[in-house]
């Protein structure tokens, strides 16, 4: 049944937008795709998880910590690989493939302590159902969408009701004329990784549970997917990585359902080469015509 597939799409797709906006936001700030996103994600899965199993914490303090801690290697990774590249003022390129060095460094590193087998993630929250007009919904689905419409919406009201939200606004505008303003450009960058590196922490635990299986790969094929959620919807602003992560969501699932799962990523790729192809900017993203 199609709605059924909505609703497992939109699931799914909440999660890619999440880790999306992670990538709009620094993107928005610094004009750098973050490839080491998707290795943050993964390892906000990992934390969770240890904190569950071999430290035996409560579900809800696990994933506090493991939120925090994500947060904070979000701010390491720009303090260690981008930080000294921006006061040399090194070549965006430089400083895209050292997010690429610290993915392969971070992937590794989970490998070498925590092996590189599918470790079984644990259901922690009912497994139940109900059933509205045959849609079958399950309690986990429900909370995972819930959470994320929640997230979303309270991001949006921070960074457009917030000083630091309009900080980050004209920063994101014009950073050096937001700097003779008397804005902290460097704190400003800082909690603009910490929340985007929270967030993906939010959406690996939530898509570890979702599977109840996590490896040190998950991140891979999910970032590149986050990344082509935020470019289909229009990288840099935030709305349109929201649409585009639950576009590639609902894309994903109706192809594995109808035509091949196997051809499951291929086909949401392609759907965003098409899109790209009629509209370069995204789906809210505008054309900006630099003067010369």
């Amino acid at each position: 049944m199609i709605i059924q597939q909505l609703v497992n799409g939109l699931t799914l797709g909440s999660t890619y937008a999440l880790t999306a906006v992670g990538y709009s936001m620094v993107f928005g700030i610094l004009e750098l795709v973050n490839f080491s996103h998707g290795s943050v994600y993964m390892v906000g899965a990992f934390l969770t998880l240890i904190f569950l199993t071999s430290l035996k914490l409560n579900f809800f303090v696990s994933f506090l910590l493991s939120i925090i801690l994500t947060g904070l290697l979000g701010i390491l990774i720009d303090k260690v690989s981008l930080y000294p590249l921006r006061r040399k003022n090194a070549p965006k390129v430089t400083a895209l493939i050292s997010t690429i060095g610290v993915s392969i460094f971070l992937q590794n590193l989970v490998m070498l302590v925590w092996g590189s087998e599918t470790k079984n993630f644990p259901l922690v929250i009912n497994p139940g159902a109900v059933e509205v007009m045959g849609v079958k919904i399950s309690f986990l689905q429900m909370i995972i969408f819930s959470m994320c419409l929640v997230i979303m919406i309270g991001l949006n009201t921070m960074i457009q009701k917030t000083r630091i939200g309009k900080a980050m606004r004209a920063t994101a505008q014009n950073a050096e004329a937001a700097k003779l303003m008397g804005i902290d450009i460097n704190r400003v960058i800082m909690i603009t990784f910490f929340i985007g590196s929270a967030l993906a922490s939010v959406a690996g635990t939530m898509v570890g549970m979702y599977y109840q299986t996590i490896d040190p790969y998950i991140g891979y094929m999910a970032g590149l997917k986050a990344f082509a959620a935020a470019v289909l919807g229009g990288i840099g602003v935030l709305p349109g990585a929201i649409v585009g992560g639950l576009l590639i969501g609902v894309i994903e699932t109706l192809a594995a359902a109808y035509i091949n799962s196997g051809y499951r990523d291929a086909i949401a790729f392609a759907v965003l080469v098409l899109m790209l192809v009629i509209k370069p900017a995204g789906l809210l993203g505008k054309q900006v015509s630099k003067k010369v």
